[in-house]
């Protein structure tokens, strides 16, 4: 039987990087007889001497030198070849998780996630909807959407998806019963319905009403409970049914932006690289804030 043409490259290259045959032995599980055979095999079939070796130390000969560069660079294209050939053949496939905030998940970013259903037909999709922080490694998520500020860490890879505004909204019953509102001052006589995060708001109104989730804070809203602090495109959704009307909209508080994250990976998953994509074709272009 014929001798492979790259018998021995690996082992060649393991010698190199070790610094010795010992160590190549230990990472190859090899013997060390076995790695000083195979140089050896090498060095024959090649027709010259490789390395050379004493009992401290060894270094490359000049041929050495160059049959390791070549052996270097071609092993960088057949990774390439290898990285081009997954990404054209790899379809997505298993589950993917998925964290999103309350509001702009059911509005925008599920329906994203899940048209990808109808094209991938070994996709599976969870979805967790919530507004907490979480741990995407140590809960098994693939990715999350998360709007504000973003940890700094080099755990987390993020592409921005736009930003949010906030503004200042009301139900035309409760704007017609309660004073004119023509100044932030005039807010100070108003009731208000709160949104339990820590992002600050500038102007406040005295809130009884706390709820931990934007889309019941715009549900108290059209009931006419109180003014609520929205983001813009909620408020548009429901200025346009007439349940909902803007309050001083020449006052804006400061945007925050939006992100889909993922643990930092040296390969993307097919599936996670797909789902980044719809979120960001899904984002509408109201949010494509820069």
């Amino acid at each position: 039987m014929a001798t492979p043409r790259f018998d021995g490259v690996e082992l060649f290259l393991q010698i190199v990087e070790s610094g010795n045959l010992t160590e190549a032995a230990e990472r190859l599980n090899l013997t060390r007889s076995a790695v000083g055979k195979g140089l050896a095999r090498l060095e024959a079939r090649l027709g010259t001497s490789l390395l050379q070796r004493s009992t401290r130390r060894q270094r490359l000969t000049e041929d050495g030198q160059a049959y390791y560069e070549h052996c270097l660079r071609a092993l960088a294209e057949l990774e390439a070849a290898e990285s081009v050939l997954e990404s054209g053949r790899q379809q997505p496939r298993g589950r993917l998780r998925a964290s999103l905030p309350l509001a702009f998940g059911h509005h925008y970013a599920a329906p994203a996630l899940w048209g990808l259903m109808d094209r991938f037909a070994q996709l599976e999709i969870e979805i967790s909807f919530s507004d907490r922080l979480i741990d995407l490694a140590q809960e098994g998520f693939d990715l999350a959407v998360r709007i504000g500020a973003l940890p700094d860490t080099d755990r987390l890879s993020a592409r921005r998806l736009g930003e949010q505004a906030i503004a200042l909204a009301a139900s035309p019953a409760y704007l017609q019963r309660t004073p004119p509102i023509e100044s932030i001052e005039d807010l100070a006589v108003h009731r208000g319905i709160a949104y339990r995060s820590n992002a600050p708001h500038r102007a406040r109104v005295a809130s009884p009403l706390i709820l931990d989730d934007l889309q019941a804070v715009a549900d108290a809203a059209i009931a006419g409970v109180g003014l609520a602090w929205l983001p813009s495109w909620l408020i548009a959704h429901y200025v346009l049914r007439g349940q909902l009307q803007a309050v001083l909209p020449g006052h804006r508080e400061q945007p925050m932006p939006i992100h889909v994250i993922w643990p930092t990976a040296t390969h993307m998953p097919a599936k996670t690289r797909c789902a980044i994509d719809a979120l960001v074709a899904g984002t509408p272009s109201c949010l494509a804030g820069s």
